[in-house]
């Protein structure tokens, strides 16, 4: 009979305009096995995703676009209008996620598997999955700064989103390893992750 693998399962986490893909993405160079929650979470959302019949059931066919796969500039607007619409959403997408990632944790090739999820802090299963959680941070004016340059979103919507998510000081009391993002350049933000994974003997 064979052995399952075991693996060493990391979490990844910051808060919107951290630079956390970006770290995803170095420690996706070094070899490690990366699985982001939010392409999963748009895997379940596209066109025939496992997500969409619920979705459409819940909030009806204005959810779904022509393509089939949900309406992301209409159910964001109608979570920020309704908190009660974002416990909905994620009673349906959150079981799903969970689902696929674990699978794909049994699967990996790796060792190490790092689990890249935005809201890591606010789940207690991820917190209890992880071994170690590797949080990204900055301050709150950057990440407003940030978002607002990346995405020409105006500030209020981008501190909507971050109300929506952990706070700094929770992101941080939950952390084992911190890379402070604040004035980073790339290449500096490279050499940071690289010398966690050299403490790490990774």
């Amino acid at each position: 009979m064979t052995r399952m693998k075991r693996h060493t399962v990391w979490g990844l986490t910051g808060g919107i305009g951290s630079g956390k893909s970006t770290v995803a993405r170095y420690l996706l160079a070094h070899g490690i096995t990366v699985l982001d929650a939010d392409q999963i979470a748009k895997g379940l959302t596209a066109s025939g995703g496992r997500a969409i019949p619920a979705i459409r059931e819940l909030f009806g066919d204005q959810a779904i676009d022509a393509s089939g796969a949900m309406d992301r500039n209409h159910m964001r607007a109608r979570i920020f209008a309704d908190t009660g619409a974002k416990r909905q959403l994620e009673h349906v997408i959150h079981p799903l996620i969970q689902q696929a990632m674990t699978a794909a944790i049994t699967e990996a090739p790796t060792d190490i598997v790092v689990c890249d999820v935005p809201l890591l802090v606010e789940s207690a299963h991820w917190r209890s999955r992880c071994q170690q959680i590797w949080v990204v941070d900055c301050l709150p004016e950057t990440q407003i700064q940030r978002v607002m340059a990346r995405n020409g979103f105006p500030a209020e919507q981008v501190k909507a989103i971050m109300q929506q998510q952990a706070t700094r000081l929770q992101r941080l009391a939950a952390a084992d390893v911190v890379i402070y993002n604040e004035t980073l350049t790339l290449t500096e933000l490279s050499a940071e992750v690289d010398g966690h994974l050299e403490q790490l003997a990774i």
